[in-house]
């Protein structure tokens, strides 16, 4: 099977490659660093030419109100080229709970992908998955101030960016899903108990304080970032840091 891995470069759509290939497929990165660029449409009718599965694994530069138009234009640009090379199956990768969390521009613009995938021409699978392990160092660092991080007590589900790798792999090598498969992390903490943890194994004398009014996670209530139903990747928060 050929897979064109749009975004095949990154954090995700490497490892993405790696699986595929490593299961037998043919796959393919593409990104601005291969002279591909989904917003201008440079390269994507020869990246995804003869494809049979799409992988969509780029993301917004910005989490701010010029996200929507980003996934407007990079999925009309793509779905356009991927039907004009007959692919049978396109794949992309959104967040558990985005539908829920429309006070946030960035969700509400994964939720615009997500939408503009199901309403066009071609089979498709929609991953959704909680938020990265790999991400809390950034989620604590924009609420640190001095010998503090300030964080709210949002439940979240962490996943390793290894585990929705595989997880995107998989769909992609299989029947189009025609819907939304969450996929999640084994635990669930508070987003400041998971500060704490990681702090604390970095040997970082900070103090967490739970404040929720704090980033970009305290509009967020309830625990629609989590999905105890979803399908449970295998590694643990510990395992992880480890």
């Amino acid at each position: 099977m050929k897979c064109a891995v749009i975004g095949g470069t990154g954090l995700i759509g490497s490892q993405v490659v790696k699986n595929l290939n490593a299961a037998g497929h043919q796959a393919v990165p593409h990104s601005q660093s291969t002279g591909v660029d989904v917003i201008s449409g440079q390269g994507l009718d020869q990246a995804v030419a003869g494809a049979d599965v799409v992988v969509n694994l780029t993301n917004s530069p910005t989490f701010d109100d010029a996200s929507p138009a980003f996934f407007q234009a990079s999925m009309d640009n793509l779905l356009a080229a991927a039907q004009r090379g007959g692919a049978g199956h396109f794949v992309i990768l959104s967040i558990v709970g985005a539908d829920q969390v429309p006070e946030l521009d960035y969700y509400r613009a994964k939720v615009l992908q997500e939408d503009i995938l199901a309403a066009g021409p071609i089979p498709y699978s929609i991953v959704r998955a909680t938020q990265f392990m790999e991400f809390v160092d950034a989620v604590l660092s924009w609420t640190a101030d001095g010998d503090t991080v300030r964080l709210p007590a949002t439940p979240i589900q962490p996943i390793a960016a290894q585990d929705v790798a595989s997880a995107v792999a998989e769909v992609a090598a299989g029947t189009p899903l025609s819907g939304i498969r969450n996929i999640a992390g084994p635990e669930v903490f508070s987003l400041d108990e998971l500060g704490q943890i990681t702090l604390s194994h970095k040997g970082d004398n900070r103090t967490v304080v739970t404040d929720p009014t704090a980033g970009m996670f305290a509009v967020i209530t309830g625990d629609v970032l989590t999905d105890t139903h979803a399908h449970l990747a295998p590694t643990h928060y510990a395992d992880w840091l480890s």
